[in-house]
């Protein structure tokens, strides 16, 4: 990798990086989903086709896992101890198109959870018009980051997740979650 390469690489940030956690309250009621993020299509993410590029929509469902990790936890203060959260599996449905400048907003349920990882689902939604635009599946796992492994989550924010996943368990599980890529035959278009 040059130095130019280096500097790119660089210049891509979460835009939650540098924000701390804030306390968390065992017994505060959790939004069920969780709204953490929001934001609006920047120039620099769109293509040729003139809309958000598929990478970008995963650039959007990243912050918003990265607004969830501080929620429950995880910030840059945590990660200075040498663990982290990294992605297993992401499965994205683009459902429409999105245009420079249309307002975004993320929500994020937890859908389960074990000692090492996490099971999430996002849905990206016009924060304008509440159309859904697409939504995001994802299986992550906790890091010992100098082991170069998974590792048990601790034991306090274990007990932060498992408050999440009982409110979160209380509404219908999302008609997407779950779903297999496939060509079916029987349903030619």
């Amino acid at each position: 990798m040059n130095n130019k390469d280096a500097a790119s690489v660089h210049q891509l940030r979460s835009a939650y990086e540098g924000q701390k956690t804030e306390a968390f309250d065992l017994n505060a009621a959790v939004a069920k989903p969780l709204e953490l993020h929001r934001c609006t299509v920047k120039p620099e993410w769109v293509d040729y086709n003139r809309h958000m590029s598929e990478s970008c929509y995963l650039l959007v469902f990243g912050d918003n896992s990265d607004a969830f990790f501080r929620y429950f936890g995880v910030d840059d203060d945590y990660r200075s101890g040498g663990h982290s959260i990294y992605t297993a599996e992401t499965h994205i449905r683009h459902l429409r198109e999105v245009a420079l400048g249309e307002p975004l907003r993320l929500t994020l349920r937890l859908l389960d959870f074990d000692h090492k990882r996490l099971h999430i689902f996002h849905e990206m939604v016009h924060a304008a018009s509440d159309t859904l635009l697409a939504t995001a599946e994802q299986l992550l796992m906790h890091v010992d980051m100098k082991a170069g492994r998974t590792a048990p989550f601790p034991l306090e924010l274990q007990t932060r997740l498992d408050v999440i996943r009982t409110a979160h368990a209380q509404d219908p599980r999302p008609a997407d979650a779950g779903r297999v890529i496939a060509i079916n035959h029987s349903h030619p278009t």
